[in-house]
């Protein structure tokens, strides 16, 4: 005869389970890369693409690359509070990730680029960051043979222009994404790829803390723009929307894919660690009236806070190996 004890424990976790099954498809990774509406993918592009993401010539001093603050060994950001730019000089956000920027949009922290297209140019010609001219970069680009041939055989007809820079930038960026994580292999119903801790606090993260409300979907982020109640004079997404209240110091989402690489976190690099990042979560933040009314102050016990932290660590890949491109002369 079973037990009432065992048979209430199993009914407890036959329903935990279906109500993870549940939440767990919410973020099931997509299996292929969206290309709707933009340049076609093909290898030879992205494969440009690369080159020039890495290629130091597009700054004006040839002395940084995207990859300078967007770093693959960071999490595609740099591990600093904030980045040095051209100028020698702190800039005043953090680089938010290239992870998985193909299914993000609009981007920047304030969401004032449409398109990964319009985003590749900002960074490069922004006095403050790689001081680079567009014009100048086109004509140094066309100076270089293996460059000018790739560039003819991808744009026949065309070849290195300003226009078609940014493409293969952005092709190449949209190819960036995260790796399978154990908590992949987790909702694709590998039940022993994660331990109990992480199982525990991803119930944490959709349940008690409501980080879910803001970090959903596959890559961790509903793409919006939220005041989250930072001690900051950053009026992020309240500069283009000036007749929003709720837009004043807001910033986006941010994915949580490999976030355990990418500290600092939030968009002003303000907090060292993870730790720092749920206490003031757990604080429910300032309080001003732009504030989320997503946020709110709730408690978590010591075990509740580690077994959160330990589901964050399953999102980072298992292996993510990108090799440096060959650049040329």
């Amino acid at each position: 005869m079973v037990s009432r004890f065992f048979w209430g424990a199993l009914v407890a976790l036959t329903l935990t389970s279906a109500a993870n099954a549940g939440n767990l498809a919410d973020y099931k990774r997509p299996l292929f890369i969206p290309f709707e509406g933009v340049a076609a993918y093909s290898p030879q592009l992205a494969t440009l693409g690369k080159m020039l993401f890495f290629d130091p010539r597009l700054s004006g001093a040839k002395n940084m690359t995207c990859a300078t603050c967007h770093n693959p060994s960071f999490g595609f950001e740099a591990p600093v509070e904030t980045p040095v730019g051209a100028a020698n000089t702190r800039l005043g956000r953090q680089a938010p990730t290239v992870l998985n920027a193909a299914w993000v949009s609009p981007n920047f922290w304030d969401g004032r680029a449409k398109s990964l297209e319009e985003q590749a140019s900002g960074p490069m010609t922004a006095p403050v960051e790689m001081n680079g001219k567009l014009d100048v970069i086109v004509a140094d680009l066309k100076t270089i043979p293996d460059y000018t041939a790739w560039f003819e055989q991808i744009f026949p007809g065309k070849g290195v222009t300003a226009e078609n820079l940014m493409i293969a930038i952005a092709t190449y960026e949209r190819t960036v994404v995260s790796s399978w994580s154990p908590f992949d292999r987790w909702v694709d119903g590998d039940e022993n790829a994660v331990s109990a801790e992480v199982k525990r606090g991803f119930d944490v993260f959709t349940g008690k803390a409501g980080c879910s409300a803001c970090h959903s979907g596959w890559n961790f982020t509903d793409n919006q723009f939220h005041d989250i109640g930072l001690p900051d004079d950053d009026i992020g997404r309240g500069a283009l929307e000036k007749s929003n209240p709720k837009a004043m110091f807001a910033f986006k989402t941010p994915g949580l894919r490999n976030t355990l690489y990418r500290g600092p976190y939030m968009h002003d690099g303000s907090m060292k660690t993870m730790d720092e990042v749920i206490a003031h979560y757990e604080s429910g933040g300032l309080g001003r009236p732009s504030q989320s009314d997503l946020m709110f102050p709730y408690s978590l016990t010591e075990g509740e806070r580690k077994d959160l932290i330990a589901f964050l660590g399953s999102l980072t890949a298992e292996k993510q190996d990108i090799p440096l491109p060959t650049l040329p002369n």
